[in-house]
Parts: C-alpha cells; structure tokens; sequence
C-alpha cells in the first residue's frame, strides 16, 4: 500500500457516525438487539416504531464493520441466481425471493424518504454480465417470469469498457452511502425511544426465566423478554450456523478514472467477480471496485487481491491507477442459496445471517421478518428463510464438503505456514508465524517498529489462524473469525480475544 491509499473503507471515512456510550449497569426491555450493522439497526428501528422498548448492543462501533465495508448497492439484481434457484427449488421460490428483495429496495426508499436520510441516494440500473460462454439469456427470462424489472440488455448499456457476451439489466434500483444511511437508521431509533450502548460486547444470548439474558464482557447484563442476534455469524455455536455456512471474503478499492465513471451498477457473472458502482464522492470520474473474492483465511498474500483490481482497472482505462481507498469485508454463504432468519434451533434467539454479500437488501427483508416473529405477526418469506431448514440433497453434500474442509484445517494446524529466524527478524509490515523455542507464536511488526504477539489459534472452536497480510489481521479459515494483530475480536463467531504468548 503506497502512503496515497488510505486503508479501510471510503464510506467510513465520509460519514459522521452518532457514538453512544458503553453500557455500565443492568438493564431491562422488551427486545434485546445484538449487532449494530445494518439488520441490527433496521429491525431496532421497526420495532422501536411498533411501540416496543428496544435496547441494541453493538460490540464497538455501529456500521464499523461488513455494513460499512459494503459496496452500497440495494439491488434485488444479486448476480444470476434467479435461474439457478428455479432449477433448483422451482419456480415459486425464486419469485418469492425476487418479491422479497425488490421489496426490500423499496422499504430502503421509504425509510430514507420518511427520516430525511442524507445517504446519496440514487435510482440507477443494475447490470450482471458475462465475458466468456455463460448464457444469461434464461436468467433475464426468469428474472421477468417472476416479477422483476429485468429484460436482456444491449451490451453497449452496460457502460464498461469490457467485452459482453450478454446482460442482463434490472431497472429502477438503488445505490447509496451505506454508512450515512446507518446513522439515519441510529438517529431514527433513538428518536423514537430506542437505546443504543457501543463498545459492548455481548457473549452470550440465551434463555432466562423472564425470556432471555444477553450476557456483556464487561460485566452488565440486558434482560428482555425477546432476543435478536443480528451479528454477521451468531456468535458462539448459537444454531449451529458455524458449521452451516462458508465465510466469503471480498476486496474494495475507490479510484477516480481519466473518464466519467460508467453511471449503472454491473457485476461479473464469470470469474474472477468484479461488481463496479459510481462512487459520487470521488466526483463524476469516481468508481467503487469489489471483487477478488476468496473465503477467509484461505489467501495469505491479500496484497495480491487489491492488486488484481487496481491491475483490471487499469486494463480497461488504459492507464495507472493508485486507489484513493482499499478495504474488505466479508459475508456468508450458505448451501441452498437462501439466507437463514428466523428462531435458531434450540434456542428462544431470533438470528439472521447468510445474506451472500446481499445484506442491504435481504438484510431489509431479515428485519421485517424478525419484527414480525417478535410481534407475532405472519410474514409471507418466514418460511422461504425459515432459519431451521436444513436445505435438498445438493445443499447436504454441500454442507459435508464444507466440513471435511474445516476438518482438514484443524488437523493440518501450522505446519505448512512456519516462518523461520525468529522475533527479532520480524521486519516493519510483515506478519506471520514464528517457531519460538517449539511454540509456534503469531507476530507483526506494524509500521512504527512495535512488535505485536499473540497466540495464533481461534477463540471459537481452536483452529489455527492465519496472517492476512492485507488487511494485518489474523483470520480463521475454518469459521471466519477475524482479530486484529493484538488479539481484539473484529468479527465473530469467536466472543474471547486471543491469548497473548508469555513472556
């Protein structure tokens, strides 16, 4: 990373964020919110707005993680699903998940209109595109079948200097600035009653003789009598969804192009992913850049990923490019394509998680789902995301590689990553594994000369953990666990830091 680019997300670093206080005393309310993103906050906000007593805890900062890593797109156009899950589940619930999705973006418009939300928000068209032999054609047919605005495009709509085999373009959508929404979202809730406590981290959920106990590192504790994890993963082994799920890594870059930047939002439907938007903040040139995708824990050398974007965009403009802004995020995958929201099994906690990197749009789905189930109310997609199911056969076999995957890792430990030479060779910027008088010890040296040591394996479940030299994290393969290079949480399921080596 040359001293030009700025590390971490371009919505973070243009949006005033609200900071609310950390929690230091019991307290009671009608429904406990785990997870400050953008579920946590919509379904605070829907319930808070249906007259409940609503308390969410966010374990740092809200939007400071994958809802203000996103790309910032609410589409319903989520790459070429929609004849994928017609052959795979019928035709029916592929248009039950295009309604719930189109009316996610909807209720997004209506939320920013109704609060005053300054977001940025745009109606642009969403494209998805191939370049090699991928026929999308049968996708824009069941894409229209089932009710959305998608028709099979010209090429040249497309915008992007890239050779289209086909497109699909998907009308009347939005763009937006993911974190400035989050803090109309905050404002709205606490307006209307809401509380909202930051920097508290919560460690268990479970049930209570008066409904549930939502459990604080620090100590204080939130009784309610409904309890909703809203996390990227429920935290923990809550569900099972650990082993339910893969955790999928993307990279980000926003740079600003010799030309006026293409004014729709594409994807690529052939690897490597590239999924591109305007970015109005870098002005009428600015482009946002995602892709490079990987699952957590998988690529050490994630220099290489941002690399691979800036090389594709330089490719197509013909020039050189030093991004402004790179960062990551991640987001999980599960087996059948349809994210998990409901009651997880064996347990009274509401979750939502596998949104498939679609969180702003199935994430709004997700929080009137939860609001529903905590009310009582129907809801017409409960059953589509029913958070129980196991999924068809292909889903199963899905699930089995996975974690035969997981089990590799666990028995393959460290033994293939060892860096050799010891502390004192460790050299500015570089992390990664060392073998310390036979213990195997996870050091970085950041960029002041300060020596950073933990003890490399995962807080969750025990799998050793590898140096993402990218982001200078410390990241698990097995269930994406993310911690910063003194051991802190970034991202869950893990609740504990990691261990600090003796001295």
């Amino acid at each position: 990373m040359t001293s030009a680019q700025k590390a971490g997300s371009v919505w973070l670093a243009t949006a005033d964020l609200p900071q609310y206080d950390e929690l230091r005393a019991d307290l009671r309310a009608e429904v406990v919110v785990v997870g400050g993103g953008l579920i946590g906050l919509t379904t605070a906000l829907e319930l808070q707005l249906e007259g409940a007593d609503v308390v969410l805890l966010e374990a740092d900062r809200i939007g400071g993680r994958t809802s203000g890593n996103t790309t910032g797109k609410v589409t319903s156009q989520h790459g070429a699903i929609y004849a994928d899950l017609a052959d795979r589940h019928g035709l029916e619930t592929a248009r039950q998940y295009a309604t719930a999705n189109q009316a996610g973006v909807e209720r997004v418009a209506e939320l920013v209109d109704r609060f005053g939300i300054d977001c940025e928000l745009t109606r642009t068209p969403a494209f998805v595109y191939a370049t090699g032999d991928t026929d999308l054609r049968r996708e824009a047919e069941v894409a229209a079948e089932v009710g959305l605005p998608a028709h099979y495009a010209d090429p040249a709509e497309l915008g992007l200097p890239v050779k289209a085999t086909g497109v699909v373009r998907f009308d009347n959508q939005l763009q937006l600035h993911p974190t400035r929404y989050l803090a109309g979202l905050a404002a709205a809730f606490t307006a209307a009653g809401g509380r909202i406590f930051e920097r508290t981290r919560v460690t268990d959920l479970d049930s209570a003789d008066t409904g549930v106990e939502a459990k604080t590192q620090a100590g204080p504790v939130v009784r309610a009598e409904h309890g909703i994890a809203a996390t990227l993963l429920p935290f923990g082994i809550t569900g099972g969804y650990f082993a339910r799920t893969r955790p999928q890594q993307s990279h980000g870059i926003a740079v600003r192009l010799p030309v006026p930047a293409p004014v729709g939002m594409a994807i690529s439907v052939d690897g490597p992913t590239r999924s591109t938007r305007p970015w109005p903040g870098g002005g009428p040139n600015g482009l946002i850049v995602v892709g490079s995708d990987h699952e957590v824990g998988d690529q050490t050398d994630t220099d290489a990923a941002y690399r691979s974007l800036i090389d594709w965009v330089g490719a197509l403009w013909d020039d050189r490019f030093e991004p402004e802004y790179r960062w990551s995020a991640h987001d999980y995958s599960t087996p059948d394509q349809l994210p998990y929201i409901g009651k997880a099994p064996g347990t009274p906690v509401f979750v939502a998680t596998g949104m498939h990197k679609w969180g702003l749009s199935n994430g709004t789905v997700a929080a009137g789902i939860l609001r529903d189930l905590v009310l009582g109310r129907d809801n017409s997609w409960a059953t589509l995301y029913d958070a129980g199911r196991i999924g068809d056969a292909h889903a199963v076999a899905s699930l089995v590689k996975d974690n035969l995957k997981v089990g590799k890792e666990f028995a393959a430990g460290h033994l293939r990553r060892l860096l050799g030479g010891g502390l004192d060779h460790v050299e500015v910027g570089e992390g990664g594994l060392f073998e310390i008088d036979g213990t195997t010890v996870g050091a970085y040296c950041d960029h002041d000369g300060k020596l950073h040591t933990v003890v490399p394996v995962c807080t969750h479940l025990g799998c050793p953990l590898r140096w993402n030299q990218g982001d200078a994290t410390w990241d698990c393969n097995c269930h994406g666990s993310r911690f910063d290079p003194d051991g802190a949480v970034l991202d869950g399921p893990a609740t504990k830091p990691l261990t600090v080596p003796d001295k």
